[in-house]
């Protein structure tokens, strides 16, 4: 069985790392640190970690201050929290002044689990990717997680960093660098193309074991980079297989379906099922058996997958 972290522990390693190579650093938390992670930022570096309190608003405004004094912030709360409660600053004192503030969200998606419909972000991708100047990342695993923070922390401009809270599958390398904007192919096919973001890559994966065995050969192209989507990786899968299905933790609306439908229709018409949460919020429950009962699953997307076929 592969080893299993959850990104939003990957981002508290790669944070304190970060911390480290690069003083400028610094940490913004909403009164959720021992959740999101940030706390072992704070003890490592208690004067560059502000604890704003429960005032996500607030924190993403003193957020930008930073950032227009040099500094480099990851303001960090849940994703529901960051996304919802502080939009209208993300866009005017952040987005609109190119601010370079890394907005770096936990206990994304339905995995949230118990803590029900209220806290499950499943809107986050769209809110984030439909504003100018901001780019939305959303890691696969662990290693991948580290080396979002990094990239994030390289790119100058607003950057929303998508993480969970439960535990998922290692399936990229340790040490790894992210590419800024490019997908990742981790399978050749040429039946159907299986294109994933997020916890679902490695449902993914395990989708095209499904199909392999059936004699489908499915090509599964990561998407860690909603925004920049790598178009040029996407026309390509969509030209080489001529069938495609997305799979994200998101609504399939705005998010990942969403981009890959635009691009596609725009520039590659090309048969198209989305796997994903399909208007609707969630509810209370084990991660594992939201994931089933939302059809996020490998079933789904071989499900999927055979319908194009």
């Amino acid at each position: 069985m592969s080893k299993m972290i959850a990104t939003r522990n990957a981002y508290k390693d790669a944070l304190v790392a970060l911390g480290e190579k690069n003083e400028n650093v610094v940490v913004l938390d909403a009164d959720l640190a021992k959740s999101t992670m940030t706390y072992d930022f704070s003890q490592s570096f208690p004067q560059r970690f502000f604890s704003i309190g429960i005032a996500e608003a607030n924190m993403t405004g003193i957020a930008a201050g930073l950032a227009a004094a040099g500094k480099i912030p990851f303001a960090s709360t849940f994703a529901i929290f960051a996304t919802g409660r502080a939009y209208e600053q993300i866009r005017n004192s952040i987005a609109y002044p190119n601010l370079n503030v890394k907005i770096a969200a936990t206990h994304a998606g339905i995995t949230v689990g118990e803590d029900g419909a209220s806290h499950q972000s499943v809107e986050d991708i769209g809110l984030m990717r439909g504003i100018p100047n901001m780019s939305v990342i959303c890691p696969a695993d662990g290693p991948e997680t580290v080396a979002a923070v990094m990239a994030a922390a390289e790119h100058q401009g607003p950057v929303y960093l998508r993480m969970g809270r439960a535990a998922v599958p290692v399936i990229t390398e340790e040490e790894q660098k992210l590419e800024w904007g490019k997908a990742k192919l981790l399978r050749q096919g040429q039946d159907v193309s299986i294109l994933t973001t997020g916890m679902m890559t490695a449902l993914a994966l395990q989708a095209a074991e499904i199909l392999a065995a059936e004699g489908i050969e499915a090509e599964v192209l990561h998407l860690p980079f909603i925004k920049p989507l790598d178009e040029e990786a996407v026309l390509a899968t969509a030209a080489k297989t001529k069938r495609v299905v997305t799979a994200e933790e998101h609504s399939i609306i705005n998010g990942l379906g969403s981009a890959v439908a635009e691009v596609l229709s725009e520039k590659l018409p090309t048969p198209l099922r989305r796997v994903g949460i399909k208007d609707t919020f969630g509810e209370s429950g084990k991660p594992a058996d939201l994931l089933i009962k939302y059809g996020l699953t490998p079933e789904e997307i071989v499900k999927k997958a055979k319908e194009l076929i």
